[in-house]
């Protein structure tokens, strides 16, 4: 049986108004993140794939209204559950559902990392494509990281790395807050240039940023993975050596003489087999075993 959703339709047309997507203005940044969320893969949120039960909301809904919600500040459940009743930009991300506070919390905590990971991924795409500059009280644009423009393609990488590096503490910060249910407000603001406005313009944007920073993690996968390659190839390059330690049977002399102290040593070696026999049972080892009178015995 395959999953089961509740319906999220922003498309069909109401009685007032006419049409959800007329709710908010062509640039709202509550758009922006939808259609961002809804460009990345969502298979890595746990979902209750069997079918069984009541219907459940997408993933990727729940993980927009978080994005949302933590981006401008709100963070307790109850708070978000509210605003699906009150907040028109939450209600358009909902596509006018209502999820409870129960079910926003279960699904932040379950889903914890991979949360986390699609956080940093919509911001640094955000910051790469120059949309916007803040989301929410979360800069962004990577005011703060310095390049040299004379090597573009190289830096883009090497800023794409510091952004989401930077992003990440950003993530970790707000998702601490909303487990502490801290509902300290944040900076409200947008800034997206009136010529990327349009929704074809801003998907071509996203596009390219998305590639750029899609690439970054491309890199790093590439080398983990020749980092793990090498580890193995170096370990069988040991595998294959000879071992340069001496056998256990030409050393069984030294080895046992090591455990016992140096008079019975000396001793031993000076001729006093007995003491050879005496103390481990017989004179295999002994260094003069063929002159051994207990040899015999």
């Amino acid at each position: 049986m395959a999953a089961r959703y509740i319906s999220i339709d922003r498309q069909s047309p109401l009685l007032m108004p006419p049409d959800l997507r007329d709710w908010l203005p062509e640039n709202h940044i509550a758009r922006f993140i939808v259609e961002l969320v809804e460009s990345f893969n969502a298979s890595s949120f746990e979902i209750n794939d069997r079918g069984t039960g009541s219907a459940q909301y997408p993933p990727s809904m729940l993980a927009a209204l978080l994005i949302y919600c933590y981006a401008t500040g709100r963070f307790e459940s109850r708070r978000i559950e509210e605003a699906s009743y009150s907040d028109v930009a939450v209600r358009f991300i909902t596509g006018d559902t209502h999820p409870d506070h129960d079910t926003i919390c279960y699904f932040r905590r379950r889903n914890k990392r991979a949360f986390q990971q699609l956080f940093v991924k919509v911001l640094a795409v955000a910051g790469e494509s120059g949309l916007v500059k803040k989301v929410g009280g979360i800069s962004v644009d990577g005011t703060k990281i310095k390049a040299n423009a004379s090597k573009p393609a190289a830096v883009s990488y090497e800023r794409a790395g510091k952004l989401i590096e930077q992003l990440a503490l950003e993530v970790d910060e707000l998702t601490r807050k909303a487990e502490e249910a801290d509902s300290t407000p944040l900076e409200d603001g947008l800034s997206i240039p009136e010529e990327i406005a349009r929704r074809k313009d801003r998907i071509d944007r996203l596009k390219k940023a998305k590639a750029v920073i899609g690439q970054h993690y491309e890199m790093e996968r590439r080398e983990a993975m020749a980092a793990h390659e090498a580890k193995i190839a170096e370990r069988e390059e040991k595998r294959r050596k000879p071992s340069s330690r001496p056998s256990a049977s030409s050393n069984t002399f030294s080895a046992s003489v090591s455990f016992i102290s140096e008079d019975i040593q000396t001793l031993i070696l000076n001729g006093a087999s007995c003491v050879w026999h005496t103390m481990f049972g017989g004179c295999s080892n002994c260094p003069r075993a063929a002159a051994c009178s207990e040899m015999a015995l």
